[in-house]
């Protein structure tokens, strides 16, 4: 029996067109033709050749081909994919087969219930039934872009597609289209053949041919009339043409596309000026994502007028085998758009942040955002002027965007981007509460509320674009590090909140009852602590007296301030930044009505002043901001009406009132004992400030200048002119009165008897001037306004009479009880008018700098002479 041996296995091998080696042989040829139908031989494990044997047929039957078979695969190896879809899904043919990959292909053809599929990507034509078609298969047209799955046919082995899906015909091509244009020259016309039916031809026939140079190399491209653009006249043979390569992803074949003849009309681009240089510059173009160089000799008009971010168009040459702009023109602006925004807000979450590096980043667009669609989560990119403003961004903050879509290259991108606030409510961030303190060009300070700080912040942190920050308004911030200064911290993230958002004191609920020991400062304090100086109120605490300050802003109602000695109700605020205790929501309980005093007012300053108590014992001082009305209108010796607070360590007059003259009871004269003489045997403390006491002494002397009697005290109210500058040793007369609270003698009516000197003012500043009297040598005499009598206005060269006075403290000499000499005295209705004028600075003056002249250089014009008819 003879023993029948296995016929060879023999199998076609295909080599692939991508192999280098025989591209390297046909690198000048456009198209790769290979003989695929030559047979090798395999060879033995073990290198050994096969040998050739011979044998007859035994037994024949059907054979069913596995898809793992070699062979097989080998047979099917002409499908290989030259560009495959790396981002489809890949799933197993068969159990334990090869897996599948996602292909893009072109509908090629549609029959009752199947069709077939031009693959894109690699040169096969693929089976389908429609039921591997998932959607409507009426709507499917021949020629429409899908994605499908390659897979084999059970029954016949076959490749077949599955899972066919349709897709956006802009993200599928069978060629690769270089973005380079070439210029090249044409050899051969492209024409129209028609076939003898009279149908139009395919793609193939009627073909021309365009060559080009490179890297001294001639090639050969051949086109078809379909691929002229830019004019209806296609090209004719020995034309400069510009063109773009196309590669066909299936075969491996080249070709020219988009030919546009150099010599016809040029075509007109748009763009954006990018970038310029000092003798050059970029467009960034309209049509195509790419930037084109241009020289400014091309710019038709002024280069001084063009900058960055105009519209332009312009037409484009071929120089030095390179793109340039040419005949650029300006474009009204806006007329330039690179990509739609949609007008819906979308919401995401940061995936990735910009890396906060000087270093220019490799890519534009390298931030991330995710977002939710009906298909799912997808990832959308953003630059660095997506944001809309300049808050810090992190990752995982939630957002609301728009989405622009690029008109020229479809890509889609995130812009307007806002942080919502509801990324704080899982953020984990600790938000903090301040106020704004200070102001500055495009920063400030804030004052915390929970940290004893300031911090910095810029304004390009706020939250809301159209928030214009002032001082005192409320905020909520994170606080961060400053990037320039790690040591720093700011505030980012900022968002203003409503007026009464922010506390800094934590209240507690306990009420407690107090007496007012010392007023806080009713005036601004113009130093570090913006509050004034604070009241302080004692309490009893468990049987403990305890002390705790308030301020001014701390009392409940500003129309009824406590006051010294008033009982007021309180609750205690811990400061959340310190931890230090103060009374606020301070009430008056009640008054203290005892505590209203009497007096006299006895000194007035710029801004402040002292009263005289109604005993004219002592002094008490007072500032115009507590005064109940308009200070302009005190006069010295005018009847007061105060009550005392303690300020500091001092006592101090608040809650001033003017009283109607008379309304405190006046000294009894004792008209029996006349008009007495005497002299001043101590002066009152406002003419020498270094004495304990506030009153002054005068002692009554007879006609030989002996003391009569002991001495009697003298006030402001004594004298019978309050701006009259008694000094030690000055001879007075005056009058003896007994005061009705104690009977106690008092000298009142006090005037001086004192040597007027004339001479004539050399010198107006002002409030002061200067007198031609030399008191001091070499010095000229000084004196003050408020000195002048009868409001008179004083000018450099007048004739005054004044009496001499000399400082006690510093042994200085001023004139005082001024004068004007003059021939005629002022009317009493101007004497009150000026009386009654301000010293505000605001108020225009006009001040007399020369004396008119009459006729024949006289003082003044002459007086009329009665007027007389001439008829007469």
């Amino acid at each position: 029996m003879s023993v029948k041996k296995p016929s060879p296995q023999w199998k076609k091998f295909q080599p692939s067109v991508q192999d280098p080696a025989i591209l390297s042989m046909h690198s000048n040829a456009s198209v790769v033709n290979m003989n695929v139908n030559a047979e090798i031989q395999p060879a033995v494990p073990g290198g050994l050749p096969r040998v050739r044997e011979t044998g007859l047929v035994d037994k024949k039957q059907k054979f069913q081909p596995s898809v793992q078979d070699p062979a097989i695969l080998s047979m099917h190896s002409n499908a290989s994919v030259v560009n495959m879809n790396v981002n489809a899904e890949i799933q197993p043919a068969v159990p334990g087969g090869l897996p599948r990959v996602r292909e893009t292909g072109l509908v090629d053809k549609k029959q009752h219930s199947y069709g077939f599929i031009q693959c894109c990507d690699r040169d096969a034509r693929l089976f389908f039934h429609f039921s591997e078609y998932s959607g409507n298969i009426e709507a499917l047209k021949v020629g429409e872009a899908v994605e499908f799955q390659m897979s084999f046919d059970r029954r016949t082995g076959k490749p077949v597609a599955v899972g066919v899906i349709k897709v956006d015909p802009t993200l599928v091509s069978p060629e690769i289209l270089n973005e380079e244009k070439v210029q090249g020259t044409i050899v051969q016309e492209a024409k129209i053949i028609k076939q003898k039916n009279g149908t139009l031809p395919g793609a193939q026939d009627g073909l021309g041919r365009v060559t080009y140079v490179h890297n001294g190399e001639c090639f050969f491209l051949p086109y078809g009339l379909e691929d002229v653009v830019g004019s209806s006249t296609p090209p004719k043979t020995g034309e400069d043409v510009l063109f773009q390569i196309a590669t066909d992803k299936r075969d491996g074949k080249i070709r020219a596309r988009n030919v546009e003849s150099l010599e016809s009309p040029s075509q007109r681009f748009a763009g954006v000026v990018c970038s310029m240089k000092d003798t050059f510059g970029f467009i960034e173009r309209a049509d195509i994502v790419k930037e084109i160089f241009f020289h400014y000799s091309e710019f038709k008009g002024d280069i001084n007028e063009l900058v960055l971010g105009d519209d332009v168009a312009f037409g484009i040459q071929i120089r030095n085998n390179k793109e340039v702009a040419v005949e650029i023109e300006h474009l009204p602006e806006g007329t330039v758009i690179f990509e739609d925004i949609a007008v819906e807000m979308v919401k995401g979450k940061i995936l990735k942040m910009l890396k906060s590096s000087n270093r220019r980043p490799s890519e534009a667009l390298a931030g991330r955002i995710m977002y939710e669609t009906p298909k799912g989560l997808i990832e959308i990119p953003f630059g660095e002027k997506d944001q809309r403003g300049e808050c810090t961004l992190l990752q995982g903050d939630t957002v609301e965007f728009q989405i622009a879509t690029d008109r020229r290259d479809k890509l889609q991108r995130a812009t307007n981007i806002a942080l919502l606030e509801e990324t704080f409510d899982y953020s984990g961030d600790i938000r903090e509460t301040g106020i704004i303190a200070a102001l500055k060009d495009g920063y400030g300070f804030i004052y915390c509320a929970e940290r004893d700080l300031r911090l910095f912040f810029h304004f390009s942190e706020f939250m809301d674009l159209t928030y214009n920050p002032r001082l005192q308004d409320e905020l909520q911030f994170t606080v961060d590090q400053d990037p320039s200064q790690p040591t720093r911290q700011v505030a980012t993230r900022i968002k203003h909140l409503a007026k009464g958002s922010v506390s800094f004191i934590k209240v507690l609920p306990a009420v407690y009852i107090g007496t007012v020991d010392k007023e806080p400062s009713t005036h601004k304090n113009q130093g570090k602590n913006k509050e004034g100086e604070p009241g302080n109120i004692i309490y009893d605490y468990e049987g403990t007296i305890q002390q705790i300050p308030y301020f001014l802003k701390d009392v409940t109602d500003q129309n009824n301030l406590p006051h010294f000695g008033d009982k007021i109700d309180f609750h205690i605020g811990e400061l959340k930044a310190t931890g230090k205790k103060q009374a606020v929501k301070v009430r008056v309980v009640l008054r203290n009505i005892a505590g209203r005093c009497h007096g006299f007012v006895a000194t007035i300053k710029e801004n402040y002043g002292f009263i005289e108590t109604a005993d004219h014992e002592k002094e008490v001082f007072f500032h115009f901001s507590s005064f109940n009305g308009d200070t302009n209108d005190l006069e010295l010796g005018d009847e007061v009406e105060y009550t005392l607070a303690r300020k500091s360590s001092k006592v101090s007059a608040e809650n001033i009132r003017k009283l109607a003259r008379g309304t405190i009871p006046a000294d009894e004269i004792l008209r029996e004992k006349g008009i007495v003489q005497g002299r001043i045997v101590r002066p009152m403390r406002i003419v020498n400030t270094d004495q304990e006491e506030y009153c002054g002494l005068v002692q009554i002397t007879d006609e030989e200048g002996n003391n009569v009697g002991d001495p009697l005290p003298y006030g402001i109210t004594s004298l019978a002119d309050k701006r009259d500058f008694l000094q030690k040793d000055d001879v007075v007369k005056f009058q003896v009165a007994r005061a009705k609270k104690d009977d106690q003698l008092r000298a009142v009516n006090i005037g001086a008897l004192r040597k007027f000197i004339r001479a004539k003012v050399d010198s107006v500043k002002g409030q002061y001037g200067f007198i031609n009297y030399e008191a001091e040598e070499g010095k000229k005499l000084f004196f003050h306004m408020t000195e002048v009598h009868d409001g008179a206005v004083i000018q450099a060269g007048d004739e005054v009479e004044f009496v001499l006075v000399q400082n006690q403290r510093n042994g200085k000499f001023s004139a005082c009880s001024l004068r004007k000499i003059t021939d005629r005295r002022r009317p009493e209705r101007l004497l009150s008018r000026l009386k009654s004028f301000s010293e505000d600075k605001s108020i225009w003056k006009v001040i007399a700098i020369r004396n008119p002249k009459g006729p024949e250089d006289g003082k003044g014009f002459q007086p009329r002479s009665p007027w007389s008819s001439p008829l007469s």
